[in-house]
């Protein structure tokens, strides 16, 4: 039960730290910021009333890809203040980010109170956008991630990136190692053969 409740206090810590961190760090607020802080809002809920996981990865190498996947996108934003980056596709930019948004914020909402940073079972989501992709708040991760490097990037913030997208190849393994124990994750994995690209992947 300690460990249920750190778990949960941490999640909770976390997320209002991110969202102090998203208001500091931004200037001005589009609809894009403002779906991440309808987000945020919504996981410090879930981090209150979430079910206990039957089982978690506690691992080292699990934590530090945790570890690096809330770290690397403000990375970005900071290095970019102190040293600015080349402007790639502004418009095309903004598109990939707002759709990210809302694909993060019907994930998340799919979800629920299944929500977790640490791979866990807490149940099986099958409806929403993962009927489409097993990971699909993870895809609207990389969509950000391009459209924030289209509006201005340089060789940090893709190094910073390709960090990221590791941890990221790095948790999705680890997930569905721990997805596999679930009684109902055979027939859905052959129900949605993609991790993450729909035909790729």
């Amino acid at each position: 039960m300690f460990g249920r409740r750190f778990a949960d206090l941490l999640l909770f810590c976390v997320t209002s730290a991110e969202l102090v961190i998203l208001f500091l760090l931004t200037p001005t607020f589009t609809i894009t910021d403002w779906i991440y802080v309808l987000q945020h809002l919504i996981v410090l809920g879930i981090a209150l009333t979430r079910p206990r996981p039957k089982v978690r990865d506690y691992s080292i190498a699990s934590s530090i890809a945790v570890g690096v996947a809330y770290v690397y996108s403000y990375a970005q934003v900071i290095y970019l203040r102190w040293s600015p980056g080349h402007v790639g596709w502004p418009a095309a930019g903004l598109v990939l980010v707002t759709f990210a948004a809302g694909l993060s914020l019907v994930s998340l909402l799919s979800m629920g109170r299944l929500f977790g940073v640490r791979p866990a079972v807490r149940g099986l989501v099958t409806n929403g956008p993962y009927r489409f992709v097993r990971h699909p708040m993870y895809l609207s991760y990389v969509l950000a991630d391009i459209g924030y490097n289209l509006q201005e990037w340089n060789s940090v913030t893709l190094l910073l990136v390709l960090a990221g997208w590791a941890s990221l190849v790095y948790r999705i393994h680890a997930e569905e190692r721990v997805l596999s124990q679930h009684a109902e994750w055979p027939a859905y994995v052959v129900l949605v053969r993609y991790r993450l690209f729909p035909g790729l992947w």
